[in-house]
């Protein structure tokens, strides 16, 4: 199962992006947090590495 993004907290810094071991997030058009759930493994680096706690398991 991919983690959940608050859209709403996210401020877009890309964080979570650099810490994706396996390249599952990335940013959208308006520079929110995205995951491509085939991608990731759910291993929860993005969780510790976003400033805000905008991703959650």
């Amino acid at each position: 199962m991919a983690v959940n993004i608050d859209k709403d907290a996210c401020i877009g810094c890309g964080a979570c992006v650099g810490g994706c071991p396996v390249g599952a997030l990335s940013l959208d058009d308006e520079g929110k947090s995205v995951c491509d759930e085939g991608t990731c493994i759910d291993c929860g680096s993005c969780v510790g590495t976003c400033p805000v706690g905008a991703i959650n398991q």
